[in-house]
C-alpha cells in the first residue's frame, strides 16, 4: 500500500472532551481524530492547512469554537524571516558558550514549559487498535486514477508534542516603568557633578569619530600625492569612499552569520546537527538510536515528570517512511562534543518543514536549546526553499493566544495563523486584536469569503469497505446502516473535498 501512494485512516467523531494540557481544564478540550495506517506527504500537507496535526499515528482536529484554549494553525515566512531579540540573545549565548565555554552547565537554567503543545496521546481513541486485513489486495471499484506519488509518512511516533519551544523571560510592566523612570532622572548637559566639564559621550560615538578622522587624513595624503594629475576624479573618489567606508551603524547580522560565527573550528565546543532518517532507519539511526532514547527519557522525566518506565523505545524511535526525494520524516541530532544533547524531530512537505517534537538533555537547559532550534529549523527550511522554491514556510504547530505560555510563537516574524472558517492565511498582526476580545474567532475579515476547498460532492468520497475500495454511493448500497452517512459526512468536511476524494475512509 505505501508504493502505491494511498492514505488509508480511520475517523473518530468529536470526542466528549478530556482535560487540557494548557489551562488544565477538566474535560473542556474538544477535537476530531483519525488513525493514520498510511499518510502520503501531500495529503498531510493539505490536512495541516485545514487546521489538523499529527501526534504520532494520531491525526486530529481541535474543535476551536468549542475548546476552553482554541489551537490556531501558524506558519512563518522564512522568506521574509526576522530575527527577534530575544532569538539574537540565544545564538549569541551559544555562540559565547561553543567559542570560549562561557555559560557552563549549571550557570543558570532556561523557563521550562510544562505545556505539552499537540495534546494527543491518553485520548481514548489513540491506542484504540483496529484490525483491518491489509495484507489481502486491495480491489478498486469505479475509482478515477490515483495520482502517482510514493510519498508516504507510515507509522509515525507515539509521542505527544510537536514544539516544545521555551519562549524566555519577558519583562515585566514594572520593569519597563523603571526603565522608563530612569531616563527623566538623567542630568542635562553641564548640571551634572562638576558643570565646568563637557558632557559624557557614548564610547561607541567616540571609536566612530576617530575612525572617520583617520579616513579623512589618508583621503587628503590621496589627494596631495595625486593632485595635479586627477583632481576632478580624485574629488569623486573621496566622496565615493566616505560613503563606502563610514561605519554603519546597527547594521543587522543575518541568521546564517550568526550561526556560522558559532561553529568556529577553533571553537572550545563543536556543535554539530545531523539530519537522519529514521524509516526506513539508516546505519547511523540504528547506531545512534539507543544514545537518543536515553535523551528523550530524561527529557520527558525532566520536563513533564514522567515516572523511569513511561518514555518507551517506541515513542522515541519514530519511524515513519519517506521517500528518496527527501520528503518525510526525519530526527535533527545535535551532538556536542561528540554526544547527542538534542533531537527535533521534523516533517519535510512539499511546502514547508512542519516541527513535530523536541526534546533534549535537562543538563544543557541554560542554552535555550528550545528557542535555539527553532531559529536552527528555520535556517534548515531556508536552505530547502533554494532548490525547492515552494517549500518556504516553517510551521510551528498550535499558536495558542489565550495561554501566555504559548503566545511566544508570534515572535518570529512574519508569521500567519489560519482561519478556522474559511482556511485561509491571515496576517498574525491583524489577528490579535480579535483575539483580545474573544478566544475563537474568524480570522477571515471578508464577511463574504468562503472554504474553497469545502464538501461538493459526497459520492465521491473513498471508502473502505470489506477490503474493497469505492465511492460512498456504492458503499452506500452495499450497507444498512441509519447514521453512517452523518459520520462520512463530517470526515469529509473536516478533510476537505480534496483530501476526501484522495485518500481512503475505512468502514467497518
Amino acid at each position: 500500500m505505501a508504493a502505491g501512494g494511498l492514505s488509508i485512516v480511520e475517523y473518530f467523531t468529536e470526542d466528549e472532551g478530556y482535560k487540557c494540557g494548557y489551562c488544565k481544564g477538566a474535560s473542556s478540550n474538544y477535537s476530531n481524530g483519525m488513525w493514520a495506517h498510511t499518510m502520503t506527504v501531500q495529503d498531510y500537507q493539505d490536512l495541516i492547512d485545514r487546521g489538523w496535526r499529527r501526534s504520532g499515528m494520531y491525526v486530529y482536529k481541535p474543535v476551536l469554537n468549542r475548546t476552553c484554549c482554541p489551537q490556531y494553525t501558524i506558519r512563518c515566512r522564512i522568506l521574509d524571516f526576522k530575527l527577534s531579540k530575544s532569538a539574537k540573545k540565544v545564538l549569541k549565548k551559544m555562540t559565547r558558550f561553543l567559542s570560549k565555554g562561557e555559560g557552563e552547565k549549571g550557570s543558570g537554567t532556561e523557563p521550562m514549559d510544562s505545556c505539552n503543545d499537540d495534546i494527543g496521546i491518553g485520548h481514548p481513541t489513540c491506542t484504540s487498535e483496529v484490525n483491518i486485513d491489509l495484507e489481502k489486495p486491495l480491489e478498486i471499484v469505479s475509482l478515477e486514477e490515483v495520482p502517482k506519488s510514493t510519498q508516504v509518512l507510515q507509522n509515525s511516533p507515539t509521542v505527544s508534542a510537536d514544539d516544545e519551544k521555551n519562549p524566555g523571560q519577558k519583562r515585566s510592566s514594572s520593569v519597563a516603568n523603571d526603565f522608563s523612570e530612569s531616563f527623566k532622572s538623567v542630568p542635562k548637559p553641564g548640571t551634572g557633578a562638576d558643570p565646568t566639564k563637557p558632557p559624557c559621550r557614548k564610547a561607541k560615538d567616540i571609536r566612530r569619530e576617530r575612525k572617520f578622522k583617520k579616513l579623512l587624513q589618508k583621503q587628503q595624503c590621496m589627494e596631495m600625492a595625486d593632485v595635479s594629475q586627477h583632481q576632478e576624479a580624485s574629488c569623486e573618489n573621496s566622496n565615493l569612499l566616505l560613503q563606502h567606508h563610514v561605519p554603519k551603524a546597527n547594521q543587522p547580522k543575518s541568521l546564517e552569520e550568526f550561526i556560522s560565527e558559532s561553529l568556529s573550528p577553533d571553537a572550545v565546543h563543536k556543535l554539530e546537527v545531523r539530519l537522519v532518517r529514521s524509516s526506513p532507519p539508516n546505519s547511523q539511526f540504528t547506531a545512534t538510536f539507543q544514545e537518543s532514547y536515553q535523551v528523550y527519557k530524561r527529557y520527558q522525566m525532566a520536563i513533564h515528570k514522567d515516572p523511569p518506565d513511561k518514555p518507551t523505545e517506541h515513542q522515541a524511535e519514530n519511524p515513519p517512511e519517506g521517500p528518496e526525494s527527501g520528503y518525510g520524516s526525519f530526527h535533527q541530532q545535535y551532538w556536542l562534543d561528540g554526544k547527542i544533547i538534542a533531537v527535533g524531530v521534523i516533517d519535510i512537505l512539499p511546502h514547508c518543514v512542519s516541527s513535530v517534537y523536541f526534546y533534549y538533555d535537562p543538563d544543557y537547559a541554560f542554552l535555550s536549546l528550545g528557542i535555539y532550534s527553532a531559529v536552527r529549523e528555520v535556517a534548515f527550511t531556508t536552505e530547502l526553499q533554494k532548490t525547492v522554491p515552494a517549500l518556504c514556510y516553517y510551521y510551528m504547530g498550535f499558536y495558542i493566544h489565550s495561554c501566555p505560555k504559548m503566545k511566544y510563537k508570534g515572535q518570529y516574524h512574519p508569521s500567519d495563523l489560519l482561519c478556522p472558517e474559511t482556511y485561509s492565511w491571515e496576517p498574525i498582526e491583524m489577528c490579535r486584536a480579535k483575539l483580545d476580545q474573544s478566544k475563537y474567532s474568524r480570522l477571515n475579515e471578508d464577511s463574504n469569503a468562503e472554504d474553497e476547498n469545502s464538501l461538493q460532492n459526497l459520492n465521491k468520497v473513498r471508502i473502505l469497505y470489506k477490503n474493497t475500495v469505492m465511492p460512498y454511493n456504492i458503499y452506500r448500497k452495499r450497507q444498512k446502516r441509519i447514521n453512517d452517512e452523518a459520520v462520512v459526512q463530517q470526515y469529509a468536511s473536516l478533510v476537505g473535498q480534496a483530501c476526501a476524494e484522495r485518500m481512503v475512509l475505512y468502514r467497518s
